[in-house]
């Protein structure tokens, strides 16, 4: 059996993965590991839970509150909110436990369980082995006044849109802005945010009704957005994810603008406030090398870590940096969160629109974005890619062909018998046929059908 929590939480599909036995056993067993680890020491513990508006996350909610009450921690029910809401309050309230019931982009039968320890952090790996390894053990329940209480916390959304307007340099009046919500747990605040900070806000995809989160909608299908932003006039549109910890937008033409020039825009305003500690931005081997380039001419540190914004987060504690995120959109302001926060980061991005006066298409320019081609190879021994001569001979030579226009890239999959091979070229021809030709050498070299002798 693999290892029950992955890299952001325990995610599967609902009442068949992820059920009310297992959200319940779970919550029980954190609530035993954090009280023996220190976390509860001195007082009665109590921890914030919230949902993504999926049908599902009802009976998770209900069942993971159950387990936490009958562990003795009183809890807060949040009710619907964004993941980056319950980091927030949990930090916020003082908790000593925030639990976040989503599986983010998803399809709606789709749903996780997320840990948030004291002060908002995710759990390190070594604390989910201890739960997870804690699950169905006996233990003694506490009875009378030592069970937990379960009440409503009704001011949590409140408490979160203020702290984003406290985050933002500069108001946005004058502007016109399109919300996506993807009819999930940014579908209140996201707007409300923006309004509150002067915008004028044309909302689509906020209307969930606990079966069509992320359907058609969101930062994965964006062309409801790309059209209401032409169709209105606005100056651009923020698209989330099902629980907002991301955020894609679109500039007035209708055009993408990705994680890559999400962050890029954003490291120069920051940097320009004093605000970017180390000159350094955080991200992930999978962001594009027009990035690389662009924050190079700028004189701006890029690092690189594993995918996920969990390793992201890792590296900015440990080197002190205040800024990183994604690709995908994942954008982490250390300095006013625990983790990627898609509304934070798309009130961010209008507030320098309108701080500059320039155009979302001008800012998003400062970066080039090269051709990157992403082939999946499967049925292969994903752990012999580095030591196969012949396959590492095909890197050098393809990295070779490229020089410094572009780059290679060979990821071996955390759960399937797949290498990913990305390629990025100058132009889209040069990346088609490079990453071809890559993936046809693993397919041969590492085929778990006909392995080479």
């Amino acid at each position: 059996m693999g290892r029950l929590f992955g890299t952001d939480g325990v995610r599967g599909l609902a009442n068949h993965d992820i059920t009310a036995e297992l959200a319940l056993d779970l919550s029980v067993a954190a609530a035993h590991v954090l009280r023996e680890g220190g976390e509860f020491t001195g007082h009665r513990p109590f921890a914030v839970v919230g949902t993504d508006g999926r049908a599902s996350g009802e009976f998770l909610a209900a069942a993971v509150m159950a387990g936490l009450a009958s562990a003795g921690v009183d809890v807060f029910d949040a009710g619907m909110l964004p993941t980056p809401a319950i980091a927030f309050l949990t930090a916020d309230l003082g908790a000593d436990l925030g639990v976040m019931l989503s599986a983010s982009h998803n399809p709606m039968p789709d749903n996780g369980i997320k840990f948030f320890a004291r002060g908002g952090h995710k759990l390190d790996d070594a604390v989910e082995d201890a739960i997870e390894a804690r699950l169905r053990e006996p233990w003694e329940r506490p009875t009378g006044a030592g069970v937990g209480r379960i009440s409503r916390l009704t001011d949590g959304a409140a408490r979160y849109v203020k702290h984003l307007l406290q985050a933002l340099p500069n108001r946005l009046e004058g502007m016109h802005v399109v919300v996506d919500a993807a009819h999930g747990a940014a579908s209140l605040v996201s707007p409300w945010a923006f309004r509150e900070a002067g915008a004028y806000v044309t909302v689509i995809g906020a209307e969930p009704t606990g079966h069509n989160i992320n359907e058609g909608y969101g930062s994965t299908h964006l062309a409801r957005l790309q059209r209401a932003v032409v169709e209105n006039g606005a100056q651009l549109g923020i698209a989330h994810d099902g629980d907002a910890d991301r955020c894609l937008a679109v500039n007035a033409r209708g055009e993408i603008v990705d994680g890559d020039q999400i962050m890029s825009i954003l490291a120069l305003a920051l940097r320009e406030r004093g605000a970017l500690a180390g000159d350094t931005v955080v991200a992930t081997v999978m962001s594009n090398l027009g990035m690389l380039q662009a924050m190079a001419r700028e004189g701006i540190t890029v690092r690189q870590t594993g995918v996920g914004d969990r390793y992201v987060l890792e590296d900015m504690k440990g080197g002190g940096y205040s800024f990183g995120g994604e690709q995908s959109g994942h954008v982490i302001f250390l300095d006013h969160g625990t983790t990627g926060d898609g509304v934070l980061t798309g009130l961010m991005l209008a507030a320098r629109v309108a701080q500059t006066g320039k155009s979302l298409a001008d800012l998003a320019a400062v970066m080039r974005r090269l051709p990157q081609v992403l082939v999946n190879v499967g049925g292969v021994d994903k752990d012999a890619v580095d030591a196969d001569p012949v396959v590492q001979a095909a890197i050098v030579e393809a990295a070779d062909r490229l020089g410094t226009s572009g780059r290679v890239l060979l990821r071996k999959s955390g759960t399937e018998p797949l290498v990913r091979v990305m390629v990025e070229a100058a132009d889209q021809a040069e990346a088609d046929a490079v990453a071809q030709g890559l993936a046809d050498v693993v397919r041969e070299r590492l085929s778990l059908a006909s392995p080479v002798g």
